[in-house]
C-alpha cells in the first residue's frame, strides 16, 4: 500500500456505520488481508478511531487548523506506526512494510494506517480539498482530488440521487404550472 491507500482507509473507516463486523468488512473490502480476518473485538477497537477521523475530518472542512491538528496528533499517538518489513506473502517475494505488525489483530494495523493516512493527506493536500457531502440526507466526507477542485458529494452515487430528485422536484412544478394555466384558460372561456 502507498500513502494514497492509506487516506482512502481513511476517508472510508470514517465515512462506514460500525454496526457490526459486515458493516466493518464492507468498509476495507480493497484491503480483503484485514477485512477476513476482523472480528467483534476490532471492530469494538476501531468505532474510537472512527470517531477521531470523522472529529479530524470535520475540522478540514471547517478550515480549522488548530482542530485538525489536535485532532490528528491524538489519532498519531493512540495508533502509532510500527513498520516492519516483509518479504511478501504466499510464496511471493514482494518486499513492502506494514505500518503495523501484520500478526496483530486487523484493528492495530487498520487504525495506523488510517491515522498515517489523515496525516499524510492533510500534509499532501492542505484543508481546502476535504469537504462533506452536500446531500441533505449523507454525512460523509471525501477528499476532492479533482483538477477543478469542484467536488460537492462523496460519491456519484449521492450526486446522482440529489440531481434525479431536483429533476422530479422541477417537473412536478413545471406540471402544477401547466394544469394551471389550463385551468385558468377555461375559466376564461
Amino acid at each position: 500500500m502507498d500513502n494514497a491507500d492509506y487516506m482512502d482507509v481513511a476517508v472510508r473507516l470514517a465515512n462506514a456505520a460500525l454496526t457490526d463486523v459486515s458493516a466493518l468488512q464492507e468498509a476495507l473490502h480493497e484491503e480483503p488481508w484485514w477485512a477476513t480476518r476482523v472480528t467483534s473485538e476490532d471492530l469494538a477497537a476501531l468505532r474510537p478511531v472512527a470517531d477521531g477521523l470523522r472529529t479530524a475530518f470535520a475540522a478540514a472542512v471547517a478550515d480549522d487548523t488548530p482542530g485538525v491538528s489536535s485532532a490528528v496528533n491524538a489519532l498519531l499517538e493512540a495508533y502509532p506506526l510500527r513498520p516492519r518489513l516483509s518479504a511478501g506473502h504466499d510464496a511471493e517475494p514482494n518486499w513492502h512494510i506494514h505500518v503495523a505488525d501484520p500478526d496483530e489483530p486487523p484493528a492495530t494495523e487498520v487504525a495506523a494506517a488510517a491515522a498515517w493516512g489523515i496525516a499524510h493527506g492533510i500534509v499532501r493536500y492542505g484543508l481546502s480539498r476535504w469537504g462533506q457531502c452536500a446531500d441533505a440526507n449523507c454525512e460523509n466526507y471525501f477528499l476532492d482530488t479533482s483538477t477543478n477542485r469542484a467536488k460537492r458529494y462523496c460519491s456519484p452515487r449521492c450526486a446522482n440521487r440529489v440531481h434525479v430528485a431536483a429533476h422530479r422536484s422541477r417537473q412536478r412544478s413545471t406540471g402544477s404550472r401547466a394544469s394551471l394555466n389550463d385551468l385558468e384558460r377555461d375559466a376564461l372561456r
